[in-house]
């Protein structure tokens, strides 16, 4: 390569010489050329001053003409308002013709109506009556505002007083709201079932009344302590139910589908509400009692009924400090069960095999469910009172919409007749009125009349004035034709100067092509003069180049030769680069001949092995996490079974000692088939009760009555 950049460094140096040479002879025979040019350029600038000012001249000329053109077709524009003007005229007479004939033919019209119309009936008796009427009208209609006006009055004093008693059983609502709050905060369960029901109560055949809490209204709040301390808190918070098959679907709902622990009772078939103490209260009184537990408070029916049968509140009685006082009194001689004094409940009993009576006193505990009440004879009383109000409001209603309805009858007949009123008054009128109109159209018809135009006079001015503007366009026109012979012959001379302008244009650009050849010749041999300089130049870089790059490639040093062993391998080789190309696309046609895959089917392997990649990644994303999750819940179930198995493991003990003291055998587990089913895991008993069986599963079949009742 080096060898063939230094070839060419030296046949570049030489025609570099040569096109010197030839670049000082094409000087030498420019200059003579270059000397004529000039010379031919001074004169063709003499003839173009010239062409110039005649130019000029004939400019000059031919705005003068211009201005006599236009001046003529302003004459022309003259003539055409003539003309125009003359046509608005008669079309104005035309249009003033048209005005008389329809003027004088609608006079005709309305004397002919005028000539047909009756002499004017006597209309007043129809007028009274009409004015009559629509008095009476009046009259009615101020009667009917007065009586909306009082029904109105009426309509809002009732509405007031509804929303004061509204407002008063808002307070007592406020109450009741409170005890559901209390009842949330504190059973939750039992207040999400109160929910449920208000919203189906139509599923059930009878009335259920809510949580006893809420149901029970005491009288006097210092007494609720009482009544809480006399009923289980299961009870408190139980739903009493007037049917059996109302309490077991309701009991399915809220255990089984929602999950709900809540308490159910059933009210007696029979009422017990109304049922007698043993005795009158008015026999306790001398030693300090004053009521029975029933009397301290109110309930709906089948909640009394059901606190009697199961409570017998309407035997309990309640009594004070002296009660305590003389407790071993009332002991002996009242033999009540259950008695109450001012802070401690009294249980007394009589033991069959002694006779003798046992008694136990517990202190009252602070009410926590019956502390608020609200009065419910006032609250009857109050809806009530809204009731009434609103059926009130209901009949007002009524009246107002019937005395709106009568009026708007009264209205419509009240347009009726003034209509007919104004009917009447204008068949009066239309006499009248013909008649002025008539008089209006003949003062029109003599203006029309007066403004008659001259049309014979009009188009004689007109065609004098035509005349005299023809007379100045003559005068005009002979100006013109002067200006035009003038901007001719001026045009001839200056055609004579552009011919020997042109001739002299013509020797210019010949002499200048020459030039212009010879200075492209020139130009072509110092630009070919500076690619063989640059040429050689670089081709001096690209050698010393070469040079050291092939030393650096060997390892030789500036002054060493090449070692023989390269000089043998560059023998081998081609001489020329062209020969190396071809020697290298040769090896890569015989590389590309080794394989003979189809691009389509590479193209589809490489997709295949991107979607089996996505799917490896994807399936490990899966995998780990179904991993976190199965660890989460692994977490979450040692968090509840641990707890829970110890629980169990404790009541399996305590019930398997119970068992032991009674030579029997008993245990408590968590039973599930599949430990991944948690909703259904459950609690087994097994129980063992004689010592030649096995222990057995607490169920329904196997064990008999007393056995299931002992477990």
């Amino acid at each position: 390569e080096y060898e063939n950049v230094r070839q060419q460094h030296k046949e570049v140096k030489q025609s570099r010489d040569q096109a010197k040479e030839e670049l000082k002879n094409l000087k030498e025979m420019q200059f003579p050329v270059t000397k004529k040019v000039q010379e031919t350029e001074e004169y063709y600038k003499c003839l173009d001053m010239k062409i110039r000012d005649k130019a000029a001249e004939i400019k000059d000329v031919s705005q003068k003409c211009k201005q006599k053109q236009d001046t003529l077709e302003m004459k022309d524009k003259q003539i055409e308002e003539i003309h125009q003007a003359l046509r608005m005229k008669k079309d104005e007479e035309m249009d003033r013709q048209k005005k008389i004939y329809n003027t004088q033919k609608m006079i005709e019209d309305w004397k002919n109506e005028l000539h047909t119309m009756a002499v004017c009936e006597n209309l007043q008796p129809q007028t009274d009556a009409v004015n009559n009427e629509l008095k009476k009208l009046q009259e009615e209609r101020a009667n009917i505002e007065s009586d909306i006006s009082d029904l109105t009055s009426e309509k809002m004093n009732q509405e007031r007083e509804k929303r004061k008693v509204s407002d008063h059983l808002g307070q007592l609502n406020n109450i009741m709201n409170m005890k559901e709050e209390n009842l949330k905060r504190r059973f939750r369960d039992t207040h999400s079932a109160l929910m449920w029901l208000r919203k189906n109560k139509e599923k059930f055949k009878k009335h259920i009344y809510g949580p006893m809490m809420l149901e029970i209204n005491m009288k006097d709040n210092r007494y609720a302590k009482y009544i809480e301390n006399h009923i289980s808190g299961n009870d408190m918070k139980a739903f009493i139910f007037e049917s059996q098959e109302d309490m077991e679907m309701f009991l399915a709902e809220m255990r089984d589908h929602q999950k709900l622990r809540v308490n159910a009772v059933c009210a007696p078939a029979k009422s017990c509400a109304e049922s007698l103490p043993s005795r009158p209260i008015e026999e306790l009184h001398r030693y300090g009692f004053f009521s029975y537990l029933r009397e301290l408070f109110d309930a709906p029916h089948p909640v009394m009924s059901y606190l009697c049968s199961q409570y017998r509140v309407h035997d309990v009685p309640v009594g004070t400090e002296k009660t305590r006082n003389m407790i071993e009194r009332v002991i002996k001689e009242t033999r009540l069960r259950q008695i109450y004094t001012a802070e401690e409940k009294y249980s007394f009993k009589l033991s069959a095999y002694t006779n003798l009576t046992f008694s136990t006193n517990t202190p009252l505990r602070a009410a926590q469910f019956l502390s608020s009440s609200v009065d419910t004879d006032e609250r009857r009383q109050l809806e009530n009172q809204q009731q009434d109000i609103s059926n009130t409001l209901k009949s007002l209603d009524t009246r107002l919409n019937a005395l709106f309805e009568r009026q708007k009858d009264l209205e419509c007949r009240d347009n009726k007749l003034r209509q007919q009123k104004k009917e009447l008054l204008e068949r009066g009128n239309r006499r009248r009125q013909l008649e002025s109109k008539i008089d209006v159209k003949y003062d029109s018809l003599r203006e029309l009349e007066q403004d008659a135009i001259n049309l014979e006079e009009e188009s004689q001015q007109a065609a004098l004035k035509i005349k005299e503007i023809n007379t100045q366009k003559a005068r005009l026109v002979t100006e013109l034709m002067h200006l035009i012979k003038n901007c001719v012959s001026l045009n001839i001379l200056k055609a004579d100067f552009v011919l020997q302008s042109v001739t002299v244009a013509a020797e210019k650009n010949r002499l200048e092509s020459e030039y212009k050849a010879a200075s492209l010749q020139l130009k072509a041999a110092e630009q070919q003069f500076r690619e063989l300089d640059d040429r050689k130049r670089v081709l001096t870089e690209n050698c010393k180049g070469l040079l050291k790059k092939a030393q650096q490639l060997c390892k030789l040093s500036p002054d060493q030769h090449l070692p023989k062993e390269f000089q043998t391998a560059f023998q081998a080789l081609p001489n020329t680069l062209e020969e190396i190309d071809a020697f290298l696309n040769e090896e890569k046609t015989r590389v590309s001949c080794f394989t003979g895959l189809n691009a389509s089917v590479v193209e589809e392997c490489n997709k295949q092995t991107e979607e089996i990649e996505q799917l490896t990644k994807y399936l490990e994303e899966k995998k780990n996490e179904l991993d976190n999750y199965k660890q989460k819940i692994s977490q979450v179930k040692e968090k509840w079974l641990t707890p829970l198995k110890k629980l169990i493991e404790q009541i399996s003990e305590t019930f398997s000692n119970f068992f032991s003291s009674m030579q029997c055998v008993g245990e408590v587990d968590l039973h599930a088939e599949n430990e991944e089913e948690y909703d259904k895991y459950g609690i087994r008993i097994r129980v063992k009760f004689h010592s030649s069986t096995e222990l057995h599963e607490l169920t329904p079949y196997h064990q008999s009555g007393g056995e299931k009742s002992v477990s």
